[in-house]
């Protein structure tokens, strides 16, 4: 590794909704970088299979653990698991997300708490739980995106849940810093990934996620994991709650 700021071998990473997609490529570059990886996934046993092949293929050192993040219980029964296994936990990125797609009016309560357990209180809780097997120089990352504080078509309970762990990040650098631990924001405009088919045709959101963005080309799921592993590196130690937007410069534009 020519950067040593840029190694994060013999670290231990967590990675949410790490068999596809943005989370299947962090957790290839933070692997490339020297990390060991643990994917976690809820539903599709032979995709998170297939992406841990695909990672020790690289020569990057692999594990999978099912669990669901919006359930408190099985919170804890990852970490535990992670702790029997590894001891402890350097890096969690915090990747994991679902929703439900509708307008306001056209949600449910239980839409609403399926989308907002999975996408913020999971990641305060399994920060919370990580925590305890953190060292001094950890790093926790949340996953967002510019939905947060801009309004897209059909994103309600998706994009309130975001701007919930964009508040989730602030409060944990807070109250986590003494424990040297780093809690970020990385937030991703339009990634062409699996994710943007959940948006319906007639709104346009793949025209916008297929465009060239201001800095010439789309945004790919690796320029989003570079961000990422960048601050997991030694180089961030004084970037505390912060959103960082990779978006190539898109939401500087007015629509």
């Amino acid at each position: 590794m020519s950067n040593s700021s840029n190694d994060l071998s013999g670290k231990i990473a967590l990675v949410t909704g790490g068999s596809r997609g943005i989370g299947k490529a962090i957790a290839t570059e933070l692997g490339g970088r020297g990390a060991t990886v643990i994917i976690n996934y809820l539903k599709n046993h032979s995709a998170a299979q297939a992406t841990v092949d695909e990672l020790e293929a690289a020569g990057i050192t692999a594990t999978r653990i099912k669990a669901h993040v919006g359930d408190e219980a099985a919170v804890e029964s990852l970490v535990g698991k992670i702790e029997k296994e590894f001891g402890r936990l350097d890096i969690l990125v915090n990747n994991a997300a679902s929703g439900v797609m509708r307008p306001a009016a056209e949600l449910s309560a239980k839409h609403w708490d399926w989308t907002l357990d999975i996408n913020a209180r999971g990641p305060w809780m399994l920060a919370v739980a990580a925590s305890r097997l953190m060292p001094e120089g950890s790093r926790i990352i949340n996953l967002s995106s510019p939905g947060s504080t801009r309004v897209l078509p059909a994103y309600f309970a998706v994009g309130v849940s975001k701007a919930a762990i964009e508040a989730v990040t602030r409060y944990l650098a807070v109250e986590l810093g003494p424990k040297g631990i780093a809690v970020n924001t990385v937030s991703a405009g339009f990634v062409m990934t699996d994710a943007i088919d959940a948006f319906p045709d007639e709104l346009g959101v793949k025209d916008i996620a297929s465009r060239p963005t201001p800095a010439g080309r789309v945004i790919f799921p690796e320029d989003v994991a570079k961000v990422v592993a960048m601050m997991c590196g030694a180089d961030s130690e004084m970037i505390r709650g912060q959103v960082i937007m990779v978006d190539g410069g898109e939401t500087l534009r007015h629509q």
